[in-house]
């Protein structure tokens, strides 16, 4: 496990440093004196773990936090001073919380969660990456719903049956994978783990005020993030947004059918049906290249 070591007291980070040096597989890729620092070498390094002190000068670690909201996100293990921001540890999805002066049994208890969570979110990594590969395999030569084939397939505004059902088209099995700037993986804190879901497996999203829901087959993992940003972040090839609440991963799409007023209701492959409001169609249709 990488290690970064964040406190502006030099002999708090020389404890926590011999106190590491006792676990094994641990590589302590550095120290830093700030919160300042910190944010540097975290971006840089990606530690899978930061020992990090809550009251510093400059930038506390918090505000580290805040500063690396949007990137590779390690995990947390609190080392301070001070119980009172136990609570705020909690609400960020820390590994743990350990007070100074350190206490040997404390510590080794606490990266051992740390050293656990890290286990899962590997093991759970890998196991995405093994099913995706037995997809792949299993889709062979076959065919992909494309996304543009699927709204194409509709006489959106231009009459015809009132039931449209999406033609596949031909495509290599990868070909919906993220690509370029856009997110191939969103990180999900949830239960005191974090771990990472892949893009091309969600099904469908759904916004509720300053959350959204990641839709991931019968499974529903709830993120702090508001659904406009997180539009900005995904690949318009894969998913459209169509309706103020909703984003769907256009190759779920099995068939839309004409509704009420111009909306749509838009049937996913699994059954579940989200409405295609008249006030997204214009932009969906741009979108696909209707």
């Amino acid at each position: 496990m990488r290690v970064l070591i964040v406190d502006d007291e030099t002999l708090a980070r020389q404890r926590v440093r011999r106190l590491l040096q006792n676990e094994a597989d641990v590589e302590i890729v550095g120290e830093a004196e700030s919160g300042l620092e910190a944010v540097t070498m975290i971006r840089e390094l990606r530690p899978d773990l930061v020992c990090l002190d809550v009251q510093m000068p400059g930038l506390d670690g918090f505000g580290v936090l805040r500063e690396i909201d949007g990137g590779p996100v390690p995990m947390v293990l609190f080392v301070t001073a001070y119980d009172e921001h136990a609570q705020r540890a909690f609400d960020v999805h820390a590994v743990d919380y350990v007070l100074k002066p350190v206490d040997g049994d404390r510590f080794r208890a606490a990266f051992d969660k740390a050293r656990k969570q890290r286990a899962n979110a590997v093991a759970a990594e890998r196991l995405g990456e093994l099913l995706e590969t037995v997809r792949r395999l299993a889709d062979g030569a076959g065919e992909t719903l494309d996304g543009a084939a699927a709204l194409a397939g509709l006489a959106l505004g231009g009459g015809g049956s009132s039931t449209a059902t999406a033609a596949a088209a031909p495509t290599a099995a990868g070909a919906t994978a993220s690509s370029g700037s856009y997110a191939s993986r969103i990180l999900v804190k949830q239960d005191g783990r974090m771990f990472f879901v892949k893009t091309t497996e969600i099904d469908w999203i759904e916004a509720d005020r300053n959350y959204v829901r990641l839709h991931v087959g019968k499974t529903a993992h709830t993120i702090r993030e508001r659904i406009s940003h997180l539009e900005e972040t995904l690949d318009p090839r894969l998913f459209a947004r169509i309706h103020r609440s909703t984003i769907v991963n256009l190759n779920r799409v099995r068939e839309m059918q004409q509704w009420f007023s111009g909306d749509y209701v838009v049937i996913l492959e699994d059954g579940t049906r989200l409405r295609l409001s008249r006030h997204y169609r214009d932009r969906v249709e741009k979108q696909v290249g209707v």
